[in-house]
């Protein structure tokens, strides 16, 4: 039996997250008021249901009420009903743009500016992300990926580091990504861009792969930097960060960064860490000469 309280910024996913766990078998209630909580885990814990996991949806919606959830969490524990809490986070500014691109209000901005109710609804709910097992952080993921890392811990059953890498690949003249973290740049290298029959192939190409990675600076370059990441992430964890955005960028952001990129990706995929990866200029070439 798993009793899941799934939590977080209002727009970082828990709608999506809830929809995840009903789809896998979990019986989703949201917006349970705080009063009920104790009553609903005395239901799903008692012997004459056939309910095997549960998760309810606890947020800012909750009002003045919110402040009593630290309470009933400690009536919970003295009873021995285990629970878990799952929050959703996502930086401001992304949390300011989907409140915008959906025309809604925050549920503490009626009247006000989005960034106000959110700067109010990180307060209020400090105290739930200090307590969650697992954080994740949705700024840069794509459905599938929330969707993937809601697989590791409710259905697979991994360890789970409550980090995500993004591995991101750039070209140089389209400008650094503004959420980078660590920033290399890759054109130091021999770019397959002055080769006719690779040119309008991509880092994805198993050809160009070859070609760069046939230089020992190449091979060089990427054991050297996935040895700093193995170093850095634990340490970065140890401060309380829950992400790392790592950017290799080249002139286009088309070869050599995403041989790279895709080269880092699968070393640190062997780590205990959700990584992705993020070609974010790959296309733009051939879409300008388009």
């Amino acid at each position: 039996m798993r009793f899941v309280i799934v939590t977080g910024m209002s727009g970082a996913g828990k709608s999506t997250t809830l929809k995840t766990l009903e789809d896998i078998g979990y019986f989703c209630v949201d917006n349970l008021p705080i009063q009920l909580i104790q009553r609903f885990a005395q239901i799903a814990y008692g012997d004459d249901n056939d309910i095997d996991n549960v998760a309810i949806g606890v947020d800012i919606r909750s009002g003045v009420y919110l402040q009593q959830l630290s309470e009933c969490l400690a009536q919970l524990k003295e009873l021995q009903y285990h629970y878990e809490i799952l929050f959703l986070d996502s930086n401001d500014d992304v949390l300011i743009k989907r409140y915008k691109e959906t025309r809604r209000n925050h549920p503490l901005a009626r009247n006000a500016r989005v960034e106000d109710g959110i700067k109010k609804e990180r307060m209020q709910i400090a105290f739930l992300r200090k307590e969650a097992d697992y954080i994740i952080d949705t700024t840069s993921l794509l459905t599938r990926e929330l969707k993937a890392e809601l697989d590791k811990i409710f259905i697979q059953n991994t360890q789970y580091h409550n980090f995500i890498v993004s591995v991101v690949s750039f070209g140089f003249k389209y400008g650094i990504p503004r959420d980078s973290d660590l920033v290399f740049d890759v054109r130091f290298l021999p770019n397959p861009y002055y080769d006719l029959n690779l040119r309008s192939l991509t880092g994805n190409d198993e050809v160009v792969q070859d070609f760069v990675m046939q230089f020992d600076e190449a091979k060089e370059f990427m054991n050297k930097l996935v040895d700093l990441l193995e170093f850095l992430i634990p340490n970065y964890i140890k401060e309380g960060k829950n992400g790392l955005v790592v950017a290799i960028g080249c002139t286009g952001g088309k070869h050599r960064s995403v041989t790279l990129a895709n080269g880092i990706y699968q070393e640190l995929k062997q780590l205990p860490y959700s990584v992705r990866i993020d070609h974010r200029d790959i296309e733009k070439d051939a879409m300008r000469k388009g």
